[in-house]
């Protein structure tokens, strides 16, 4: 029993240790998604409906700088499609059903997948434990800030006076920096910034975006040597 106990000890530490600096960044996206024109309101349920990060921030970038509600959506579609692969990895692991299978599909997330994942050498009980915990940890985390920003935002009165919108681009930066651990990553995101770069003054907003997203799948997809 004391082994089952320090063990849920550390995965709920390994959790929090991921929890609590991602969700931080929901007072990133509560600043820019009011400095974009959205209300509190409208910032906060769009976090605890959608509850993708790289989703929410592309979808208030693109309607941000005047992109159509179809290049949004089909830009938050794109990013939050790894979801669903996620999903495909977890499914034999947690074997729920009913309203916990609603629940887990919300929380399946980079950071509650990776958790789970990397608990595997304690067994599934331990990978079950770790991706509820750090699911529901960054939701309410996530959830929290972003109302912090938000109403911070709103105080400001004019959030784009004081640099705000530039929030969506750092927190992207912020978001992605971590995950660049090997060439091919990197190189992704060299490209990627590249490309983003040529086609802004020449595409119509949200089409930089969805390009990026479509040269790092097929890149992606590309069968290493």
């Amino acid at each position: 029993m004391a082994r089952v106990s320090l063990s849920k000890a550390q995965v709920f530490r390994d959790s929090m240790s991921v929890a609590l600096p991602v969700g931080t960044y929901g007072i990133a996206f509560g600043a820019a998604a009011v400095a974009n024109g959205f209300s509190v309101i409208q910032a906060s349920l769009f976090s605890i409906l959608l509850f993708s990060g790289a989703s929410q921030f592309a979808v208030v970038g693109v309607m941000g700088a005047g992109g159509s509600a179809l290049s949004a959506i089909t830009t938050g579609s794109l990013l939050g499609f790894r979801n669903g692969l996620y999903s495909m990895r977890m499914k034999p692991v947690l074997n729920v059903h009913g309203f916990k299978k609603l629940l887990a599909a919300q929380i399946t997330i980079d950071e509650s997948t990776g958790v789970a994942i990397s608990q595997e050498p304690r067994g599934e009980a331990a990978m079950r434990y770790g991706f509820w915990a750090t699911g529901i940890g960054v939701f309410i985390f996530w959830n929290l800030f972003t109302l912090l920003g938000a109403f911070g935002a709103q105080a400001l009165g004019n959030p784009s006076a004081w640099g705000l919108d530039a929030a969506v681009p750092a927190a992207f930066l912020g978001l992605v920096w971590p995950r660049l651990i090997d060439k091919q990553s990197k190189l992704i995101a060299i490209c990627a910034v590249a490309m983003a770069l040529i086609l802004t003054p020449l595409a119509p907003a949200g089409v930089p975006i969805i390009a990026t997203v479509l040269l790092a799948v097929i890149i992606g997809w590309k069968p290493k040597a």
